[in-house]
Parts: structure tokens; C-alpha cells; sequence
């Protein structure tokens, strides 16, 4: 019989782990691309270029994150409960993302412009990936990625969130990622996401070890994920730093980085990080999804803006500070009390829905029996860059969120 692990407190090495990630996207994004520069960086940053191009995989360490959080905090949840939760987590910070961009942008647009006011009204929803509008900033393209995960997750939990269904998921969700390249199917392409399969599902299966244990089966889908995941490197660095670059880079280091946060994540589940308590970890955590939001074209613009002013180390340095001080402004003024009345409300939403509901189909979803151990008071629910304690359940630590 399985026996359930209890958690140590790991929330703090999750907050850890995902302010590295979303400090390595702001770093790639200030330091390798020419953009906000007007030239290559390689002889702005000749040394600090090199390990920049590499910073993109921050976005490849949060899917791995989000597939290990999300796989842990759905366990006695119904899809109502799962769909406030993360309704109400992503949305307050992202619609102050788009309002801070888009002034930026159109107050000094000379280093990324909006297309039209369409294009921001179409963003405020977040599917803007899914109907070709352009995003309002590069970096929201993985919060669709994000999406279809959980939409991957809600069908899960109509079936029940059991161990085995979790294992048939991992199963299912590989081969379909294996076979894109052949089968050519777009429906099937868009949904199996072959390049960031590997993380989502081997975060799946770290959380199956933390909340039962590590077995043969689990340990087999992690090792298989890391190889899937080697198959993508030089398509991914080819999209975010062109083909001549990418064909002149060597990929030893993207791999290293992959391996290494498999490694980190599996240690984060096997215990080897619960006695890591720093409260700083989770007040920094809790700023990696409005940083996420934000860094790009406002920290673009204002490098754009002053780089013949200041010099280059100490612009970066700066608009990082002032994307992080922001980062806290968007979560201690916006995140935290819109969050609340928006979960408030949706919540109020879901019960109406249920009093109206025949018998019949109000059936909650069949999950796993909940015991008091049953959710994981250290777990974060992750998309790339969120990190805040999910109040909703009095007696649960949860953290939602690239």
C-alpha cells in the first residue's frame, strides 16, 4: 500500500527555484538581445553575453515547476474550486501588466509598438494566442501554453485525480508528443506541445513521488522526459536567437541547465530542500509572475530610452531594481486585494451554479479520497512567475501560479 508523504515546508526552494527562472528571462532579455541596445551585446556584454543567451530555459524550469504545483493542488479539488483559484491568481496582475505596458508603449514607442486598441482589448482576456492577435508583450505567449495545460488538468478531473489516471495522463501525453513530428495533426500538435511536454509531465510524475514515493515507473517517465526533452534545444535556440547564432552556440550548456533543474525539482520532491525556510524566498517568490509581466518592453523601453546615458551594467542593474520594486507595487496593491474579491466573487458564481444544477449532474468530480494530508501545505499551483499564498482554504499553503 502507498503511503503519502508529508511536506516538510518546501515553499520557500520553489520560491527559490522560480525567482532563478524568472531572473534568467530578464537577464536574456536585457543582456543577449540587440533590441534594446541598436546592436549585438556581444561587445557591450563580452562575457555576461555568452551566459545569456542561454537565459530563455527560465521559461522551460517554470513549465517544469507548474507541472509538479498543479499536479499536487488539485488533489480534493473540483473543477469550480480549481478554476476560481486560478482565475482569480492570474488575472489581477496580468491586467496591470497590460495597463503599465501599454502606456509605456504608447508613451515612448521606440523600441516595440501596438498594432491597435484591438489588440489590447483582445489581450485583457488571456486567448489572444489562440485566435493569431498579437500579444501586448512577447512574453504572455506562455501564458497560453499555460492555459492548455490546465485544460489538459480539468480533463483529468472529470475523470478523478487518482494515481493511476495521473500515470495514464503521463503515458498518453508522451507518446502524443512523440508522434507530432508524424502524425502532423494540428489539433493534436497544439495540444501535445512536444517542446514543453517533457517539463509539464516529468512535474507531474516529481509530484506522484512526493505525494506517495519515488518508484521505477516514476523514475522511468522523468529520465524518459529528460531525453524528449533534448530533442527541441536547437529549435528553441534558433527561435529565440536566430539560426545563425543558434548554429555557431553550443547546446552543452542548455542541456546542462535542463538536467540541472530536473535535478533541483526532483530534490525539491524527494525532501532534500524542506528544511529551506527563508520568509525572504517567499516574499521574492511572490514577485517572479508580475516581474515575468512586466520586464520585457517596459524594461526594453527604458533601456532603449537611456542606454546612451548611462552605462550598460549599471542601466541593467537599474531596471531590474525598478522591475522588481514594481513587480511588488502589482502585488501588494493589485494581486493581493483584487485577487481576493475576484476569488470572492467567482466563488459566489460556482455556488449559485451548483443551487441550480439538477441532482443529477451536481455530482462532484470522482477524485482521490481526501484525507487531512491530502493537499501539500507547501505546494505552489505555478504558471510562469507567480508566487502568493492561496487563502481560500484556511487550513492549506498553497501558492499559485510561466
Amino acid at each position: 500500500m502507498m503511503t503519502e508523504r508529508r511536506s516538510g515546508n518546501r515553499l520557500a526552494a520553489l520560491d527559490g527555484l522560480r525567482l532563478l527562472a524568472a531572473l534568467m528571462v530578464v537577464f536574456y532579455h536585457y543582456v543577449a538581445l540587440a533590441r534594446p541596445w541598436g546592436r549585438a551585446t556581444d561587445t557591450i556584454f563580452p562575457t555576461a553575453h555568452m551566459a545569456a543567451q542561454y537565459g530563455w530555459l527560465g521559461v522551460e524550469v517554470f513549465f517544469l515547476i507548474s507541472g509538479y504545483v498543479i499536479c499536487m493542488s488539485v488533489w480534493g479539488r473540483t473543477v469550480g474550486e480549481f478554476a476560481v483559484s486560478r482565475l482569480s491568481r492570474l488575472f489581477p496582475a496580468y491586467w496591470a501588466g497590460i495597463l503599465l505596458t501599454t502606456v509605456m508603449v504608447k508613451t515612448w514607442p521606440e523600441a516595440a509598438s501596438l498594432r491597435s486598441w484591438d489588440t489590447v482589448i483582445t489581450n485583457l482576456t488571456m486567448l489572444q494566442g489562440g485566435n493569431n492577435t498579437p500579444d501586448v508583450d512577447p512574453v504572455y505567449w506562455t501564458l497560453f501554453v499555460e492555459l492548455k495545460f490546465y485544460l489538459i488538468t480539468v480533463v483529468v478531473m472529470l475523470f478523478g485525480v487518482t494515481y493511476r489516471n495521473c500515470l495514464i495522463l503521463c503515458g498518453v501525453w508522451t507518446a502524443a508528443a512523440a508522434l507530432v513530428p508524424v502524425l502532423k495533426t494540428p489539433l493534436i500538435t497544439e495540444f501535445a506541445m512536444p517542446q514543453y511536454a517533457p517539463f509539464f509531465i516529468a512535474g507531474i510524475a516529481f509530484s506522484l513521488m512526493r505525494r506517495h514515493r519515488p518508484n521505477a515507473i516514476l523514475w522511468t517517465i522523468v529520465i524518459l522526459q529528460v531525453l524528449l526533452a533534448q530533442r527541441y534545444i536547437g529549435d528553441r535556440l534558433a527561435i529565440n536567437l536566430g539560426e545563425a547564432a543558434a548554429a555557431a552556440l553550443p547546446t552543452w550548456p542548455a542541456r546542462f541547465i535542463i538536467v540541472a533543474a530536473f535535478a533541483l525539482v526532483g530534490a525539491i520532491a524527494l525532501g532534500a530542500c524542506d528544511r529551506i525556510r527563508w520568509k525572504w524566498l517567499t516574499t521574492a517568490g511572490a514577485l517572479t509572475y508580475p516581474l515575468y509581466l512586466i520586464h520585457m518592453n517596459i524594461g526594453i523601453t527604458l533601456i532603449h530610452h537611456y542606454r546612451d546615458r548611462i552605462s550598460a551594467p549599471v542601466l541593467v542593474a537599474a531596471v531590474t531594481a525598478l522591475m522588481l520594486a514594481t513587480a511588488w507595487l502589482i502585488h501588494r496593491l493589485v494581486e493581493r486585494p483584487l485577487g481576493r474579491r475576484l476569488r470572492t466573487t467567482l466563488r459566489r458564481g460556482v455556488d449559485d451554479v451548483r443551487r441550480h444544477v439538477t441532482p443529477h449532474r451536481g455530482r462532484a468530480p470522482r477524485t482521490a479520497p481526501h484525507t487531512p494530508t491530502g493537499r501539500d501545505p507547501g505546494v505552489a499551483e505555478d504558471v510562469p512567475g507567480t508566487a502568493e499564498d492561496d487563502r481560500a482554504t484556511a487550513h492549506t499553503r498553497t501558492f499559485e501560479s510561466v
